[in-house]
C-alpha cells in the first residue's frame, strides 16, 4: 500500500501537490486559527482528493475539534473521510491508530502535561498497531526546533519502542521535516510548511 503523508497545512492545503497513492494521511494542524470555517474548507478539499482511503487527525491549532461535540463533528465529515481521535481503524489488514495529543505548550488544543497525564493517551494505542499517526514527534527523532531544542515526547517514544509500529507519522515541528529509520520503525515528519509557514516541503511517500 502506498501512503502519501502530509501535516501542518494550516489552511494552505490548496497549495499542496499530492502524488498518487492508496492512502492519504494528514497528521494534524489542518487550520491556522482553529475556527469552523477553516475546518469546513479543509474537509471539502480533503474529500475531493483522489485516494481510495483518506485519514486525518487534529493538531494543536485545531481548537474546533477539541471544543465541538463528536456529534457535530461527525455531521460535517463525509463518509469517505476517516477522522481519528485516540482511535483506530483497520484498512487492508493494516491497523492504523491516530491521536492529536501533544506535550503541553502554552495551552494549545489537545495539550497534555508530560508524564502520567499524556501517558494515559498513549496507553490507549493498540499494541498491534502497524501505522501510528500522532500530531507531535517522539523525543530526539525529527523533533529539533530552530533553537536546537528536542521538543518531542519521551513518553510516546517509550510506547513506540514497545509497540514497534511499521510507520510513525507526525508533524508539529515544521523545521524537523523528514524521514528516519530507527529500530525497525519508519519515522516521518510530514510538515509541508517551514517554521515561517511557507510551503516548501513535499508530501512524504512510503510503501507499507
Amino acid at each position: 500500500m502506498t501512503l502519501v503523508t502530509i501535516s501542518d497545512t494550516h489552511g494552505q492545503h490548496n497549495k499542496v501537490i499530492l502524488p498518487k497513492g492508496d492512502l492519504l494521511i494528514h497528521a494534524g494542524d489542518v487550520t491556522r486559527r482553529g475556527i469552523e470555517a477553516e475546518v469546513v474548507d479543509f474537509i471539502s478539499w480533503f474529500a475531493q482528493q483522489p485516494f481510495e482511503h483518506k485519514i486525518f487527525i487534529a493538531g494543536n491549532h485545531d481548537f474546533y475539534f477539541e471544543r465541538t461535540s463528536e456529534r457535530d463533528i461527525e455531521a460535517i465529515i463525509p463518509k469517505e473521510i476517516i477522522y481519528l481521535k485516540d482511535s483506530g481503524i483497520t484498512i487492508n489488514g493494516l491497523k492504523i491508530w491516530g491521536s492529536p495529543i501533544t506535550p503541553w505548550f502554552f495551552d494549545w488544543a489537545f495539550n497534555r502535561h508530560r508524564g502520567p497525564e499524556i501517558q494515559r493517551h498513549w496507553d490507549l494505542i493498540d499494541m498491534d498497531t502497524d501505522i501510528l499517526v500522532t500530531h507531535g514527534p517522539v523525543h530526539n527523532i525529527l523533533d529539533k526546533t530552530v533553537t536546537g531544542e528536542h521538543a518531542g515526547c519521551v513518553d510516546l517514544l517509550h510506547t513506540i519502542k514497545q509497540i514497534k509500529p511499521k510507520v510513525h507519522i507526525g508533524g508539529h515541528i515544521h523545521e524537523a521535516y523528514g524521514i528516519a529509520h530507527v529500530d525497525g520503525t519508519t519515522f516521518i515528519n510530514a510538515s509541508v510548511l517551514n517554521e515561517r509557514y511557507e510551503m516548501v516541503n513535499e508530501a512524504v511517500v512510503v510503501e507499507v
